[in-house]
């Protein structure tokens, strides 16, 4: 342990690299790759065989990673529409603290928590099955401290608001909101360190029964808090909070008590504080990548409640972009699919292969997406009762629809190029391809589009809708253009440059 803590978070991202490199490939990995590479069967025969491999791996590891997204967004949702049959005003108060407070410490938990899968995933895979409950203790560490100035945030989130040009009633009203959500930043703490441990084993289904069996308990006890009880805002996000806490006090007993996790989990030790500030380093630097992307939805809904008629602009806005997120956390499921088989493929030696799986979760993703777009035009002039029973924010989200069925669509695409990102090594060019489309392109153009043009809303959308263009067209262009056989011998570089060591 002594040389691990001297060594610098990328040494130690490449170490864990190692087993992967040279792990022989599974089965169906190496049937892929026959197949892909034999001449003496005809191209369409090959093709089909391919595809159907390729399609029952890549399902395989997306539906169950796609459950519990969906489930957990569903949850946070359900808030949201909870507070929007109270009025507008609490549907805008819930919508700004949840999309524009709260999903500011989302992104960087998860993001911080995504140190976990890689690090737990790859000692999983070489069989350092007690490393992987240190990885767990030592990210929820760093995790819970860095909840201490989000609760400063959170704690002057009105100010911040009013300084940001928020209306006193609402910035009033989404503060009252966001103090409830403080708990809230340690359950994110505790639970992404544990999902990715989980994940990791590939232990999926008791995380998704646990959020299903959660997303009960909140739907009734929140409908007795906002109504019954008449706790209103503060009650649905103190509620939400409670939830999340469920989920990850739920899935820490399923790992004290299942027989799976006997070999990962040894207890809690004192080496988990050993090696702080390497394993800082390298969460952070697997927090940008994301967080550049999350930080983007969530400044163009601040930016929303600077227009004129702001409370409708946040309403429509917000349930545009709530809808956009449950496809979204779909795509999350084949992003992490895509990570897996591309970065999988490449350690095995198979550039047929990677060049192959990017191709069919690429595809099968955008044509999820496409049916999701399609289905939203068609409900267009009623999808907004779901959230509000307001006829003026119906009317709004009808009017942005068809920009919310382009988002959708880019979203398909573009989370999925970002795993392909990730299996390949490529976090740092994307985050640079991210400041440059979302910072220096989509929220400017944006803001001129909505203030200096007068389009509201939709000319903010417009603006988020490029800025994910460009980067979606350039992360297509370099992700197709790729040399497989390079990143192959790239890996193999890096294999040789650790035998060294």
């Amino acid at each position: 342990m002594e040389n691990s803590r001297r060594i610098s978070s990328e040494q130690l991202l490449l170490q864990l690299h190692e087993p992967m490199l040279t792990m022989k490939s599974s089965p169906i990995s190496s049937e892929l790759e026959d197949t892909l590479s034999n001449p003496d069967i005809p191209f369409f025969q090959r093709l089909k065989s391919a595809t159907s491999i390729e399609l029952n791996t890549l399902f395989r590891l997306a539906g169950p990673t796609v459950v519990v997204y969906l489930l957990n967004n569903v949850t946070s949702m359900s808030t949201q529409i909870f507070c929007g049959h109270l009025g507008n005003l609490q549907l805008a108060a819930a919508s700004l603290g949840n999309t524009g407070i709260q999903v500011f410490a989302y992104g960087l938990m998860l993001g911080m928590g995504s140190a976990v899968e890689t690090l737990c995933g790859q000692a999983y895979g070489a069989h350092k099955y007690g490393m992987l409950g240190i990885y767990l203790q030592r990210s929820t560490i760093l995790l819970m401290a860095t909840g201490i100035p989000l609760t400063i945030i959170y704690a002057f989130s009105k100010p911040i608001l009013l300084g940001l040009g928020e209306s006193e009633e609402i910035a009033s009203a989404a503060a009252l909101f966001v103090y409830g959500l403080i708990p809230q930043i340690f359950a994110y703490a505790a639970n992404f360190p544990i999902q990715k441990f989980l994940q990791a084993q590939s232990i999926v289904f008791p995380s998704a029964y646990i959020s299903a069996g959660t997303l009960v308990v909140h739907l009734v006890l929140s409908w007795v808090l906002i109504y019954k009880l008449g706790w209103g805002l503060i009650g649905a996000s103190l509620m939400l909070s409670f939830s999340w806490w469920i989920v990850v006090v739920a899935q820490f007993v399923y790992i004290l008590m299942s027989d799976k996790c006997k070999l990962t989990w040894n207890g809690f030790s004192l080496e988990a504080f050993s090696g702080l500030w390497e394993f800082f380093k390298l969460s952070i630097a697997s927090a940008v990548m994301l967080c550049l992307e999350t930080w983007y939805y969530q400044i163009l809904v601040l930016i929303a409640g600077l227009l004129k008629n702001a409370e409708i602009a946040l309403d429509s806005l917000s349930v545009c972009m709530t809808i956009s997120g449950w496809v979204f956390m779909i795509a999350v499921g084949f992003n992490a699919a895509a990570s897996v088989r591309v970065g999988n493929e490449i350690g095995a030696g198979h550039p047929k292969s990677a060049s192959f799986a990017v191709v069919i979760v690429t595809l099968s993703s955008f044509l999820i997406s496409l049916v999701f777009a399609i289905l939203v035009l068609v409900l267009r002039h009623v999808i907004s009762y779901a959230f509000t029973d307001g006829v003026t924010v119906a009317n709004a989200v009808s009017d942005l629809t068809p920009f919310l069925a382009v988002s959708i669509i880019l979203n398909g695409i573009q989370p999925v190029l970002s795993g392909v990102a990730v299996g390949c090594g490529w976090q740092a060019f994307v985050a640079y391809v991210n400041v440059g489309c979302y910072y220096i392109i989509g929220i400017p153009l944006g803001a001129l589009l909505g203030f200096t043009f007068n389009l509201g809303a939709k000319g903010i959308w417009t603006g988020m809708i490029c800025g994910t263009l460009i980067q979606t067209i350039i992360l297509l262009w370099v992700t197709f253009r790729t040399d497989w056989n390079k990143e192959v011998e790239k890996a193999k570089t890096r294999l040789d440059k650790w035998s060294d060591q």
